[in-house]
């Protein structure tokens, strides 16, 4: 993969990637262009309001939750694909991708969760 986000200067940053070889499914193009990427980001760095208390009118912070939630799931169902090829192809074990993940390594069972989750959507998505 060669995405990378390059601080530029100060609080600036560059982000570059090869849509065909790196988003073939445009989900970082839709996240840049669509907002939802700059919705996240505020939220991420407003830990009282979630980023909501900057926007100007009530329809605007509904369109930065509804952009912070999309980008979210999507999010959600990557790091359940990425338990997949943890636990498949690297063959961990779920107390160590327990641990790597959510610093616990007693949370197995939520680990499995997220690895049955991918299963299904794999499953749902070869039905298609």
């Amino acid at each position: 993969m060669s995405v990378f986000v390059t601080k530029t200067s100060g609080h600036s940053a560059e982000i570059t990637w090869d849509p065909e070889a790196d988003d073939p499914q445009g989900y970082i193009g839709t996240a840049i262009e669509s907002d939802q990427l700059a919705y996240a980001l505020e939220a991420l760095g407003d830990p009282e309001g979630a980023g909501l208390p900057a926007q100007r009118s009530p329809e605007q912070a509904v369109q930065a939750a509804a952009s912070t939630a999309a980008l979210a799931s999507v999010l959600k169902r990557r790091s359940a694909q990425q338990v997949v090829y943890l636990h498949d192809e690297l063959k961990l074990g779920w107390r160590t991708i327990a641990k790597s993940l959510l610093d616990d390594p007693e949370k197995q069972s939520s680990i499995r969760r997220m690895y049955n989750s991918a299963q299904r959507q794999a499953e749902t998505k070869g039905d298609a």
